[in-house]
């Protein structure tokens, strides 16, 4: 059978790239080289090219062994690393219970970039002055999300971070001294969460906790956020937290940490 006309004006190889990015699937979540080239058809130079090209635009990461995932960015595109990440379907359970047990919505995500970039999130049943949906990106350094991801990244990631792009003031309480920033964010490693209150954005107040791989890397994070008007950092930190923290490890359990 004859191709139609506007076949002929295709381009192979963003085809043979999309092919290589729905290689990624619930059953293929972390695959190999080798794995992406058995199931698209390509060659294993080509995948290796296209792979490359990928992570240059930030779409996929290489995991070690040969192994590849996808990263937050294509939620940009689509809903794709939705279905096919793990810690999304597993923690959309727990963050339904995280909900009910605090009454304050719960979020996920990751970082990507120098952005964090929401997975996942399930509001309360109040309407708060938050509406943070999937895909939706906000500054890494002024939210509780992005600092428990920044206490677990490379030093030298965070030291990029400083210069470019900065601690860039969003309200009067935002922290810009690069000293003080890394004391916090040490502060986070050592305790394993984050409360942040109105540096973002006045009213705002969340803490945040890690949640970790079957290599115990940490690879997203879950949030409890309510408003000043609600509650304080002292009722958070007595209240909410002891209950965060111990769904994040069972997130993080689940996923095989």
């Amino acid at each position: 059978m004859d191709e139609p006309d506007w076949a002929k004006d295709r381009i192979q190889s963003i085809e043979r790239g999309f092919a290589v990015l729905l290689a990624f699937d619930a059953e293929r979540v972390n695959p190999s080289l080798i794995e992406i080239a058995q199931t698209t058809g390509l060659s294993r130079p080509a995948v290796r090219r296209i792979l490359l090209t990928l992570q240059y635009l930030g779409y996929v990461e290489p995991t070690g062994g040969s192994h590849w995932r996808l990263t937050p960015r294509v939620l940009t595109i689509g809903q794709h690393y939705a279905a096919s990440s793990m810690v999304v379907a597993v923690a959309e359970p727990y963050m339904s219970r995280l909900v009910e047990q605090t009454q304050e919505s719960a979020s996920l995500s990751a970082l990507d970039g120098n952005e964090v970039v929401y997975l996942a999130r399930v509001p309360a049943k109040r309407v708060l002055n938050v509406t943070a949906t999937a895909g939706t990106r906000v500054p890494a350094h002024a939210t509780s999300m992005g600092r428990v991801l920044l206490a677990a990244a490379p030093p030298e990631f965070v030291d990029r971070y400083l210069v470019d792009p900065g601690l860039q003031r969003l309200t009067p309480h935002t922290i810009t001294d690069p000293d003080q920033f890394r004391e916090t964010l040490e502060r986070v490693r050592e305790q394993g969460w984050s409360l942040v209150s109105e540096e973002r954005e006045r009213g705002l107040i969340a803490v945040s906790a890690p949640i970790r791989d079957h290599t115990h890397q940490v690879i997203a994070a879950i949030s409890s956020s309510s408003s000043t008007g609600r509650t304080s950092p002292g009722h958070i930190e007595r209240h909410v937290v002891p209950v965060l923290t111990r769904i994040a490890q069972e997130i993080s359990h689940e996923l095989g940490a």
